[in-house]
């Protein structure tokens, strides 16, 4: 997503960090989608529902995350990397939200999937419009506002994959990411953001 306020310095401490056998079993689920080499929307769909079973899984025995990787910042929201594939192919995230905290309008350098672990998490989706006159500025329509509460999966790649993400309710709130590249590197998954006008 954006500016996250970790960036990892290095992809062995993601490997090399704490992980609960739960997130082990979904590393291993989404190596094996991503091997197949589909294009990157059915890679999305696929490692979505992989995704997907796991998530909410809270307990003291089948919990996904460690605790120290539910902690949020008060200063904004929170990205811990989870897992980057050794050859970059991939990478797993957890962004933990606390009220009120969100992104910019941006978009992403790879295919995408995001579930919803924890909370609920509100999403505004974009369309970029072109100068409708030489020397005018492009601006952003909004498509489509969405609320997805625990468990909720969806993918997308670029293009067309422009929104905003915010976590709108009174708790906190914790999603998963997969994407298709290595976040351990690039420290985050925006390709550009946008401070375009927009119509909301």
């Amino acid at each position: 997503m954006a500016t996250s306020t970790q960036r990892p310095t290095s992809e062995t401490a993601a490997r090399t960090a704490p992980r609960t056998a739960r997130l082990d079993a979904l590393v291993g689920e989404v190596r094996e989608v991503v091997a197949r080499g589909m294009a990157p929307d059915v890679t999305a769909y696929l490692a979505g529902e992989k995704l997907a079973p796991h998530l909410g899984a809270v307990g003291c025995t089948d919990a996904l995350l460690t605790p120290e990787q539910q902690e949020g910042d008060p200063e904004r929201y929170r990205q811990h990397l989870l897992h980057a594939e050794s050859d970059g192919s991939f990478s797993i995230v957890a962004l933990v939200w606390l009220p009120g905290q969100c992104t910019s309008v941006h978009d992403h350098v790879s295919w995408c999937v995001t579930g919803v672990h924890q909370g609920e998490e509100h999403e505004r989706r974009y369309r970029l419009l072109p100068a409708e006159e030489p020397g005018g500025s492009a601006r952003l329509v909004a498509t489509e506002d969405v609320v997805n509460p625990v468990g909720a999966v969806c993918g997308f790649a670029p293009p067309g994959d422009i929104h905003k993400v915010w976590n709108g309710c009174r708790e906190k709130a914790i999603s998963l990411h997969i994407y298709g590249a290595d976040i351990s590197r690039l420290g985050s998954s925006v390709r550009r953001v946008y401070e375009l006008p927009a119509d909301r």
